[in-house]
């Protein structure tokens, strides 16, 4: 069912209400949040009247596409397997539809280096970076290649997977000294690190949705975590974070951060939702950090904070969404 009223089998045209299947679980280290996030999706499809079921991902699942396909997939997977654009591109083989972003853009958006530079070519902007691989420290000897890093970027900076989500390995760097330890820390969710400096100011995330007239961004949501830093700990655990939706920004500042964030959206060429995470630097200006094409919708994750900020159902939202990507076959 949409948001306007009309079923899915309408537009479809099937003659019968939409089978829709939910994708959460996977391997990756982000497995329980996306557990989390399938079973709201499940629950607020199923409340908005949708026919949907849940279930993981595992090698019974192509043969169900044969026996039994859905009519479009919900994709609640996080990490490297609902992101990277592995499984969209599976689905595409098969012929099913998916909400959300298509195997290419996933797969520009996953990578976070990549993305920056797509962003800055835009002229987006994103702060200043390196990329390095835990090889090459090997090769060229940590210590050195350390001391090079530091005089290009003075702390504090930003240490983070280049790849990954969920602030799993995730730390800011306030000293000289503690640069080493969090590169390991790294190292230990991908084998590539992304340092940039770090901005200081208000972290905001915007959620942008395509219901059909063209993609809006929609209320920011303000992250204000207790220790400062926004990562796997702070996002998940009762009490480490207080969030604010809408985002405590004057009209003019909140309205320079949508349009940001829906020219990211449109530069990385996502589709149907995702949640665009900036910083607004003492000046007002906002900087793009990374976008998620399979954001999260766990009770403390911000799409479904911006969907009610913005006054909408979260369940009739994903259904006008499965039925914009039933359409699209």
């Amino acid at each position: 069912m949409t948001a306007a009223g009309t079923t899915g089998a309408e537009n479809s045209g099937t003659g019968t209400e939409p089978r829709v299947l939910v994708l959460a679980g996977g391997l990756s280290y982000e497995r329980d949040v996306s557990l989390r996030s399938g079973r709201r999706v499940l629950d607020a499809l199923r409340g908005a009247g949708v026919d949907a079921v849940i279930r993981d991902v595992d090698a019974s699942l192509l043969p169900s596409f044969t026996t039994d396909p859905p009519d479009a997939v919900v994709i609640a997977l996080h990490g490297a397997a609902g992101e990277d654009g592995s499984l969209q591109a599976v689905l595409d083989l098969c012929g099913i539809p998916y909400v959300g972003a298509d195997a290419r853009a996933a797969r520009l958006a996953w990578d976070k280096p990549t993305a920056k530079s797509v962003l800055r070519d835009a002229g987006i902007q994103t702060p200043d970076w390196v990329a390095l691989p835990q090889e090459r420290f090997t090769e060229l000897g940590a210590a050195g290649l350390l001391d090079r890093v530091l005089g290009r970027f003075a702390p504090p900076v930003m240490v983070k997977p280049a790849q990954g989500g969920s602030g799993l390995g995730t730390s800011v760097v306030r000293e000289a000294s503690a640069l080493a330890t969090a590169m390991v820390g790294c190292f230990a969710y991908h084998p590539t690190a992304l340092i940039e400096p770090y901005v200081t100011g208000m972290d905001v995330a915007v959620s942008v949705l395509d219901l059909g007239d063209g993609p809006i961004a929609l209320p920011a949501v303000e992250i204000v975590a207790r220790d400062g830093v926004y990562d796997y700990a702070a996002r998940y655990t009762a009490g480490l974070t207080t969030w604010h939706a809408p985002a405590r920004l004057d009209a003019d500042t909140a309205a320079r951060v949508g349009r940001v964030a829906l020219d990211a959206h449109r530069a990385l060429d996502l589709r149907d939702l995702s949640r665009i995470d900036l910083i607004v630097d003492d000046r007002g200006q906002p900087w793009v950090i990374e976008a998620s094409v399979a954001p999260g919708m766990t009770d403390t994750s911000l799409l479904p904070m911006s969907v009610a900020a913005a006054g909408l159902d979260l369940g009739k939202t994903l259904a006008t969404l499965v039925d914009r990507a039933i359409n699209r076959r």
